[in-house]
């Protein structure tokens, strides 16, 4: 197969709306359409062509790295076509890939439909703002969505540090410097170090996965600055005690306190498969207040879910499964896919019972 097939290829899944292609050795083709795998009606690949379709897209220095990790991660731009993450890996010897399409246009808050809270979680100088949830959950497309209602609004210098560099804004009335890990920097963590001394306003964090990278954000959002940043976690109390327990037991107390003050909101999103086609957004968002900050310093994060039920019309906060029940009620998605999503099924289906 040729570069001519390749381009052919993320140009059918861009024009069938689908979200990823995979190419892996001994099957066809595959798009992601709704959230399910779909063959493209193509031969059977073998791993030469699909390292003649890959290698074609990518210059020699990546090729190298490629084949030196057999790992290869980076975003490109197919004039035409669209914008795509993609990764190389190997599978049983044979070169495979995943590219996962990127709109070109940035999607506002409206367009997704995204709860009212969130206009107001933006409007905040400084703090923490997590959006969470498994891989393929549409937390870039929420956090883009967040970047350019202020991009629309305010007038900020906005960071963005990300492995590898996904939505690209325009500079509206905001001016957003793009930082690619590998390429623009060495880590998260180091471009975090020194974004303190680039006057930012607003950083966005892709990724806080390791240690110094959260303790960074935290005093990033401590310090004056509104952080923005993902977790692979799917609630919004797991999503603190997944950050506290990155730490080793005596420091815990000083993360808990920081985070107890720097803590703006977490969003725990997943894409549900939506009835008639599609999917949609579910979201459990916790909004911190006094006596959240308070169970988080007092190390009762269990206690929060509980908090989280309460004054919802005043606080903006919904639990994933009130948000499921609801959109069963309205026949957005099926009782079956709510139960399998959930992460507390026993309420769940006791709710759906009553």
């Amino acid at each position: 197969m040729s570069e001519f097939n390749i381009k052919k290829l993320l140009q059918s899944v861009v024009s069938h709306g689908a979200s990823d292609l995979h190419l892996i050795s001994r099957s066809e083709p595959q798009i992601r359409l709704s959230g399910s795998l779909k063959p493209v009606n193509l031969p059977i690949l073998t791993g030469d062509d699909i390292e003649d379709m890959c290698y074609s897209l990518i210059t020699e220095k990546e090729k190298q790295y490629f084949e030196e990790h057999n790992e290869l991660d980076f975003a490109m731009l197919l004039p035409g076509i669209g914008r795509f993450r993609a990764n190389y890996y190997r599978t049983i010897g044979d070169m495979a890939a995943a590219f996962r399409t990127i709109p070109i246009v940035v999607p506002s808050l409206d367009d997704l439909g995204a709860p009212d809270i969130y206009k107001r979680l933006i409007k905040r100088e400084k703090g923490l703002i997590l959006v969470t949830g498994p891989t393929g959950s549409g937390k870039s497309t929420t956090l883009a969505a967040l970047l350019n209602e202020i991009n629309l609004t305010e007038s900020k210098h906005v960071i963005t540090v990300e492995d590898p560099v996904e939505f690209i804004h325009s500079n509206k009335k905001c001016v957003f410097s793009h930082r690619g890990v590998g390429e623009d920097t060495k880590s998260f963590s180091a471009a975090l170090k020194f974004a303190m001394r680039q006057d930012p306003d607003i950083i966005l964090v892709g990724e806080m996965r390791d240690k110094e990278t959260i303790e960074a954000g935290l005093t990033a959002a401590e310090t004056g600055h509104l952080v923005f940043g993902t977790l692979h976690t799917s609630s919004a109390p797991g999503t603190i005690n997944r950050i506290i327990d990155v730490f080793s037991g005596d420091e815990q107390p000083q993360i808990r306190a920081m985070i107890s003050g720097s803590l703006v909101a977490v969003v725990a999103q997943a894409l549900l498969p939506k009835l008639g086609g599609g999917r949609v957004a579910i979201s459990e968002i916790l909004v911190t207040n006094h006596a959240i900050s308070n169970l988080i310093r007092e190390d009762k994060v269990h206690q929060i879910y509980s908090q989280m039920q309460l004054g919802q019309g005043n606080t903006g906060m919904q639990t994933q499964a009130q948000e499921l029940l609801r959109n069963v009620q309205e026949g957005t998605i099926s009782k079956e896919n709510a139960i399998q999503y959930a992460n507390n099924k026993d309420e769940v289906v006791k709710a759906l019972n009553r």
